[in-house]
């Protein structure tokens, strides 16, 4: 990223992280109680598109390598997500996941390559690698060794399914950032402009500063507060670390010890509530839990970490004669109290919105902005238009980075859906460990120190969450316990759906997939059988009189005989519907009918009267149908029928009131 880049590419930076800003919180309805923007992001996806498009095209700009490359290639990724964005309410309609015309199959393979690019320039070499290589598996899987070998896509349905379905790119790495992520990244980046990291700096210079190593023990303590509000390492260490680094130095400790333990202070914030940075909020979408669980979770854990941290400075503080900070350089605590209670403010206001009132979603938006209102009565602190505009484009640069990260992150988790192989690695694992828990674990181990090389904490564990976790589970370990992001609801689930992916049957493929669907999202809400719009409007009439005969109640028909002549003024003829022995059968145009009542009616009128979308009377007053004979004998004619409820689970409880 360019040290000073231009005045003007701050103003678009800072502008469009406002207007994703602003989208994200409308989305929430921070607002009111409507979303101001529905008449435009009418739909999940576009959202997902909008915020995409707002934040991921300028990693070109804020990433640089030639200007007439970077530009055009900015250009044509807002041009390729506009375009999706106005045709996301088709591609939901028409499957685009599945089935995309040419022109957007070309448009997802164009976008498919720019959004690697974009990783390799936000992240490096070694994720973009990764996340190239996972993103093509589908294509190439066939050629693949046996672990890496699943079901095969084209380059269309594999471009397709990346970037036109909600199972990759906008995976759950994706919606978490877009639901949770994105106010707590602007509240710890208001915190660090308004002089939030000084203040907690200060505050552990005057408690800790007096004692042996105090330094370091002040590294600790803001660097791991830090880095729970930020969720970045390399950002905490820049920041702290120019502060806490040379004063350990001054206090006699070596520069690699140092180093070393403004790194291990900084990371462990990723362990450390309330807030533990992004990757929280991801792991409790995958687990589809509360984000205080995750944190309650963690609190034992983070504080074991640092109680060590804290115990092995002093040991060394101890051993190599590291004294404290001198007097006159310690500040005051009454002062720094005063000077910034407001930041002590708005973390309990965050804090308090967590845990107690369990408001993930806004409670960093609240916090955000009375942190921004108090921070206006300091003068020492206070924002003014450009200090505004800093502060958003400081915003824009992690947003952006962000979101690219979590975009290629979905590409990898994408692919082994695709494939399949989210299911068959569990067995690959389990195999090549011998069901040894202490081996995968280890397997675990080694993997992720290698990938945390050349990775982001929160791309490492996701891509371990879908390797390494369901294995895991499968050994009946607790997945919070051991850092695991899948629940079994969520495991089951990825289980069926691949399942209706590879079953060439249709019945079981919806049987599959209905029931992963219920177990991601409930049981959807039952609505009113619509005859006149549904499938009985184009069924053929003898095809529902087939369906009559299956609903039949066959105690209700108990000695019961009934013949009910229809003439279908639409079709041209006429039925015998006879009901006898609890048995419906229907003739077409018999020579004797000797019915007990004639109907003359047509036949869709017929199918809304039995589905009950109708009634005989407004039929009779629009004089739509007649009846000669007895016309008694139709007055119980629905009840009949089984009505049968149209939404019932398949994989989980059923409630005992519907049986």
């Amino acid at each position: 990223m360019t040290a000073n880049p231009h005045p003007a590419i701050r103003g678009l930076v800072a502008a469009l992280a406002a207007l994703a800003l602003i989208l994200a919180m409308d989305t929430l309805r921070l607002f009111g109680g409507e979303q101001w923007l529905s008449a435009f992001v009418g739909i999940e996806t576009q959202y997902f598109y909008a915020l995409l498009g707002l934040l991921a095209p300028w990693v070109f700009i804020t990433f640089p390598s030639k200007p007439w490359v970077d530009w055009p290639l900015a250009i044509a990724f807002v041009a390729i997500l506009a375009g999706f964005f106005v045709t996301a309410e088709q591609a939901l309609d028409e499957a685009w996941e599945f089935a995309a015309p040419d022109y957007a199959v070309y448009a997802s393979i164009a976008l498919w390559a720019m959004l690697l690019e974009a990783l390799r320039r936000a992240a490096g070499w070694p994720l973009c690698l990764i996340a190239g290589a996972f993103s093509i598996l589908p294509v190439v899987t066939e050629y693949m060794p046996g672990p890496l070998s699943g079901l095969p896509s084209t380059w269309a349905e594999a471009a397709s399914y990346h970037l036109l379905s909600i199972e990759s790119v906008f995976g759950l790495p994706f919606r978490a950032f877009a639901d949770l992520v994105i106010g707590f990244v602007v509240f710890g980046v208001v915190l660090q402009h308004t002089g939030g990291g000084q203040f907690f700096l200060n505050l552990a210079f005057a408690i800790l500063g007096r004692q042996r190593g105090g330094p370091a023990k002040v590294a600790i303590v803001s660097s791991g507060l830090m880095g729970s509000m930020s969720g970045s390492v390399v950002t905490n260490v820049l920041t702290t670390g120019q502060l806490t680094i040379p004063a350990m130095r001054k206090s006699g400790m070596a520069g690699e010890v140092a180093g070393g333990v403004e790194a291990c202070a900084s990371t462990g914030g990723v362990l450390l509530p309330p807030i533990m940075g992004s990757t929280a909020f991801v792991m409790a979408t995958l687990l589809d839990i509360a984000y205080i669980d995750v944190a309650a979770a963690a609190a034992l854990p983070a504080f074991l970490y640092f109680a060590s941290l804290y115990l092995q400075i002093d040991a060394y503080a101890g051993r190599e004669n590291v004294v404290g900070l001198a007097e006159e350089e310690i500040p005051s605590l009454r002062k720094t109290i005063a000077e910034g209670w407001f930041y002590l403010g708005a973390f309990a206001l965050l804090i308090f919105l967590l845990i107690f009132l369990q408001q993930e979603s806004i409670a960093p938006y609240y916090a955000t902005a009375a942190l921004l209102v108090l921070n206006q009565f300091s003068p020492q602190h206070r924002l003014d238009l450009t200090g505004a505009v800093d502060l958003m484009y400081s915003v824009g640069k992690l947003l952006i980075e962000l979101v690219v990260v979590l975009a290629g992150v979905g590409l990898i988790v994408g692919s082994l859906s695709l494939t399949g192989l989210s299911g068959t690695l569990v067995n690959d694992l389990l195999s090549m460990a011998g069901d040894d828990i202490g081996l995968l674990l280890f397997m675990g181990a080694v993997t992720s120190f290698v990938l945390g090389i050349g990775m982001t904490v929160t791309a490492a564990y996701i891509f371990l969450a879908v390797v390494l976790a369901p294995a895991l589970v499968s050994q009946n370990l607790d997945p919070l316990s051991v850092h695991l992001f899948i629940l079994y609801r969520a495991l089951l689930a990825d289980t069926l759906e691949q399942l209706g992916y590879q079953s060439e049957s249709a019945p079981w493929r919806n049987f599959y997939l209905c029931g992963a669907l219920e177990l991601r999202e409930g049981l959807p809400e039952s609505r009113a059988f619509n005859a006149s719009g549904g499938i009985a409007a184009g069924m053929p009439i003898e095809n529902f009189f087939q369906v009559l005969a299956v609903r039949l109640l066959p105690d209700a028909a108990l000695n019961l005989e009934l013949r009910i002549e229809l003439v279908f003024t639409d079709l041209d003829c006429r039925y015998l519907l006879s009901i006898r022995n609890s048995v419906l059968n229907y003739f077409k145009d018999p020579a004797n009918t000797e019915p007990q009542v004639s109907l003359t009616i047509a036949s869709l009128d017929f199918k809304n009267l039995l589905m009950g979308a109708t009634d005989a009377a407004t039929l009779l007053g629009k004089e739509q149908m007649t009846i000669e004979g007895d016309a008694t004998r139709l007055l119980s004619l629905r009840d009949l029928f089984d009505q049968f409820v149209r939404r019932y689970p398949l994989v989980t409880p059923r409630d005992q009131s519907q049986a």
